[in-house]
């Protein structure tokens, strides 16, 4: 914004002032306490300039203490920045990372804090809360306040294993697995901080299948990880279909669905 936009809303010179400093050091999106830290020898009422600059339409409340400016629509820092240690997680990682043409109308947030899920300049974000031992495998795109944390392909594959009901449908799940160039190395270290035997099991079984390339260790991880129970390959799925012994499944998606969903064109 220039200086003559903030003129033509009857800025003040301090609020002027204020604008000109955080434009000038690219500050886009933002908590009051970080202002307050690092600008507050300069200002000497920075809540009150906020409120003024919140109601004159300059800076827009994402929630409590934390603030954008009113031109700022990035829903993926957004939804990082106002949950602690939120990483763009699930279908929406799946999206981001090319692994699906679908598009999904909720913003997936994971963290390891509860927090209530919220819509924000018309997005929804679903905030789904993990243990501390599952946050891993955690990219960092963008640079400075337009930074956003997301999984990497691996986490996000096994994330959505994990919880399906996330993933955009078990079909596009696997679909997403059989495109994606996976490290076999980072599927057991992500298996082993998820610590769900019967994803590894769906993994080892849909990697073995697919003859999936790089993954050689991870199945034989996975053959080692099989217990006596069984699950069906599709946890949202019925109770039926073949039984697989050495997996330990019940194929309610068969060896043959599976395939086609695989050589379906992207």
């Amino acid at each position: 914004m220039a200086v003559g936009t903030f003129i033509s809303k009857n800025l003040t010179k301090i609020q002027i002032e204020f604008m000109l400093t955080l434009e000038e050091q690219e500050l886009d999106i933002f908590s009051i306490n970080e202002i307050k830290n690092r600008f507050s020898d300069r200002f000497k009422d920075i809540n009150e300039i906020m409120e003024n600059l919140v109601h004159k339409g300059i800076f827009i409340r994402l929630e409590q203490g934390k603030y954008c400016r009113s031109n700022f629509n990035d829903e993926n820092v957004i939804g990082s920045f106002i949950a602690k240690d939120g990483t763009i997680a699930y279908w929406s990682a799946l999206n981001k990372h090319g692994l699906t043409d679908q598009f999904p109308n909720v913003l997936f947030v994971q963290t390891t804090h509860w927090k209530q899920d919220k819509v924000i300049l018309g997005v929804n974000y679903k905030f789904v809360q993990i243990l501390q031992r599952k946050s891993t495998g955690i990219l960092t795109h963008g640079y400075g306040t337009r930074q956003y944390r997301i999984t990497d392909i691996e986490k996000t594959i096994a994330d959505c294993f994990d919880l399906p009901e996330y993933s955009g449908g078990y079909a596009e799940l696997i679909k997403a697995f059989c495109q994606a160039n996976l490290n076999g190395d980072k599927m057991i270290e992500y298996c082993l901080a998820l610590n769900n035997i019967s994803v590894t099991k769906r993994m080892g079984f849909l990697a073995e299948l697919l003859n999936k390339h790089g993954m050689k260790n991870f199945i034989k991880f996975a053959r080692q990880s099989v217990n006596p129970k069984y699950n069906v390959f599709d946890p949202l799925g019925t109770d039926s279909g073949e039984f697989v012994n050495e997996w330990r499944l019940r194929l309610n998606i068969s060896r043959d669905e599976i395939l086609d969903i695989c050589n379906k064109q992207y």
